[in-house]
């Protein structure tokens, strides 16, 4: 269902739910849901692999806009699918002798 603000009249009232007793969780498909009912724009000034990294974080979805090439496109959405893998590329190691300001100087 898709409704705007001219579509809903909220009264101010009291209220007796708490805030975590409020589910907003809502499906953009069958299988996709969200946690928090938030889309980002998909703008070239708003949503690339950043933004929409940081909206799936906080339980939203960001959609990735056109005004590129498809290849670029394909190379921000391959990031977001990326960005919390724990992969660590440059593996460090250290004896257990050696001190935390070493490490750091490494």
């Amino acid at each position: 269902m898709g409704i705007t603000f001219d579509d809903v009249l909220l009264l101010p009232n009291e209220s007796r739910v708490e805030p975590d007793q409020a589910d907003v969780t809502s499906k953009v498909s069958r299988e996709v849901s969200l946690n928090i009912p938030i889309v980002s724009a998909a703008m070239d000034t708003v949503t690339e692999a950043n933004m929409a990294i940081a909206m799936a974080r906080e339980g939203g979805i960001g959609v990735i806009h056109r005004n590129t090439s498809k290849e670029q496109q394909v190379n921000e959405v391959h990031e977001v699918k990326r960005a919390d893998e724990l992969l660590v590329r440059e593996v460090v190691t250290v004896t257990p002798d050696c001190s935390v300001k070493a490490v750091w100087r490494l």
